[in-house]
This record gives C-alpha cells, structure tokens and sequence, in this order.
C-alpha cells in the first residue's frame, strides 16, 4: 500500500504498491496502478485504468482521464491537465531485440505549469511544454512547445496563444491581448515566438 497520507481516496480495485506517496485529497479510480516510486502531490485524480510508473512525479492538482499511461521519465508540474487516451514514450528509437531500459536509455518529457493535452494526443519523449501550452486532441507533439501556445495536428505546430484561463489571445499591433476572462494583459515578444503576462 502507499505511504499513510492525510487524507485520499483509493478505489478497491486500484493497485498502490509500497513506497508511492500519494497527496492529501487525491484520488485514484476503478483498476489504476501506482509503482512504487510514483509520487503524486495533493488534489490530483486519476481517471479510470491509468497507469503512473516509478520515477514518475504529479505536482498538485494535476487531472489525469482515463486510459493515461504515464512511464518513467515523464513529469508533470501543478495544474496540469491529460485527456482520455494520452500517449507518453520514453525512448525514441525502440526496438523488441535490442534492450533499451532505465535512466540511460529513457529520456525525458517534462509538463510545465498549467499544461494541458487533449484527447489521444502522443508525445514523444524528449520533449518540454511551456507553462500553460495547450495541445489539441489527436496531436502528435514532436518537439517543445513554447508558454501559452496553440498546437495542434500531426506533426503539432502552432497555431495562436490562449492564455492562462485558456482563452484565445488576440494580440494588437503593439502585441498586446488582454484575456477576456481574467482581465490579464498579454505581450508578444517582437520575434512572436514567446508570450508573457504584463498585468
């Protein structure tokens, strides 16, 4: 079992092997798995049938649906967000005869702060999302993705800016947006390759 925690809930047919840790208010549904050096911070749920492996780590608040298979190298930061069906890799050029297995063979895919990825998305490892990148459903991301972007397709490119509430950011001619619904004001950076708040 994991480690005594505060306060989660463990559906009866999760599997939580010794040494996980597990935060206060999380909670765990129908046949996940927890590895035993899968750490998960406070408030995180884990949908239906997801697995997290060892060496795997969930900030706070972070929302995983169903059918997610989460494996070692792959981190997430607080108030991240996985849709259904979400594809991780750890290693880029697998093949069954030839073992490519632990730390020196896995890389890594890193989501930053308030990422989210929709629906069947694939992500192949080696990868980082900037604070708050938003990924569309059935996207396969090949590459990092800047703070606040917009990718989608196969391969994922860009394709505008939403903001930290996750609305679409129209920028002026001076390169400002203001979100609608938070009132935060945006700037583009004079190369349009980066975003950041202001206000």
């Amino acid at each position: 079992m994991a480690e005594p925690a505060a306060d989660f809930y463990a559906h009866p047919t999760a599997v939580l092997d010794a040494g996980c840790r597990v935060g206060a208010g999380s909670r765990i549904w129908h046949f996940c798995h927890l590895a035993a050096g899968a750490v998960l911070g406070e408030n995180c749920s884990l949908g239906q049938n997801v697995f997290v492996a060892d060496g795997v780590t969930l900030g706070r608040n972070v929302k995983v649906q169903n059918n997610v298979s989460l494996y070692e190298g792959v981190t997430c930061e607080d108030d991240v967000f996985l849709g259904p069906s979400v594809v991780f890799t750890n290693v880029r050029n697998p093949r069954s005869a030839v073992p490519r297995r632990g730390a020196a063979h896995y890389q890594t895919t890193h989501l930053e702060c308030g990422v989210s990825i929709g629906a069947n998305a694939t992500l192949v490892c080696g990868i980082r999302l900037g604070r708050y990148a938003f990924v569309g459903a059935g996207s396969v991301v090949t590459k990092d993705v800047p703070a606040h972007a917009l990718v989608y397709g196969n391969p994922a490119r860009p394709h505008g800016w939403l903001s930290a509430h996750g609305e679409r950011l129209r920028f002026d001619a001076a390169g400002r947006a203001t979100c609608p619904e938070s009132g935060e004001v945006y700037q583009l950076s004079t190369d349009k390759k980066t975003v950041f708040i202001i206000n």
